[in-house]
């Protein structure tokens, strides 16, 4: 029986691709680099930034030296942009409430950094149902390996066939999967909502029963 929810957080939470995708550009615009919209979902979505920026340098020669600069600076457009756009979606405080209320517990597991977590978090009223908040900060390997969702089911004293991860982007889900959890694989962010994660729920415990059975 699934009893634990695992959500990632952009493009599953927040809307927040565009953000990360326009606070990466306009750093990277400081030196003359830039990233198309199309390679940014193709081949960077749901990245960490130190991973994009290591990619680039390979692809596009960007100094490796400029790394550091370049994620503060991402880091400091992105919290701009947070501040200015980041508010509460009631489908989803409704979908999250609900769950707690039926004994849930609930994670988001995220491949940003753990300020952006936090505040992302705390403006779209999400943290008080959050029972654990992961950030890259957390694990040694971000997705797409699965360490992230495996730290949070073993944080619930769980076993990942009772979780279940919320996830949008190609190299989340490959983490998900590879964590052993159940997976709901959603398009956009109002994808994620009450109705069609009790389905998924209820899928899963469904074949469960039927196979001891």
């Amino acid at each position: 029986m699934i009893k634990a929810v695992i959500f990632d957080m952009d493009g599953v939470l927040i809307e927040a691709k565009d953000w990360h995708y326009e606070a990466l550009n306009k750093a990277l615009n400081l030196f003359g680099y830039t990233i198309s919209r199309h390679d940014h979902l193709t081949t960077y979505d749901g990245l960490p930034t130190s991973r994009k920026l290591g990619m680039l340098s390979v692809e596009l020669d960007l100094p490796v030296e400029l790394h550091s600069f370049i994620n503060e600076m991402k880091q400091v457009y992105t919290m701009e942009i947070v501040y200015g756009l980041c508010k509460p979606t009631f489908v989803h405080q409704y979908a999250l409430s609900a769950l707690k209320k039926q004994g849930y517990k609930l994670a988001v597991a995220s491949n940003s950094i753990r300020n952006t977590v936090g505040m992302m978090m705390e403006k779209a009223r999400l943290d008080q149902y959050l029972d654990l908040k992961l950030s890259n900060e957390d694990v040694e390997n971000p997705k797409p390996a699965p360490d992230i969702y495996t730290l949070a089911i073993r944080s619930f004293g769980l076993s990942p066939e009772e979780c279940l991860i919320v996830e949008d982007n190609e190299n989340g889900i490959r983490a998900a999967r590879a964590s052993g959890a159940h997976v709901l694989v959603v398009e956009n962010v109002e994808d994620v909502n009450l109705e069609n994660i009790t389905n998924r729920i209820q899928e899963i415990n469904g074949q469960n029963c039927r196979q001891e059975a």
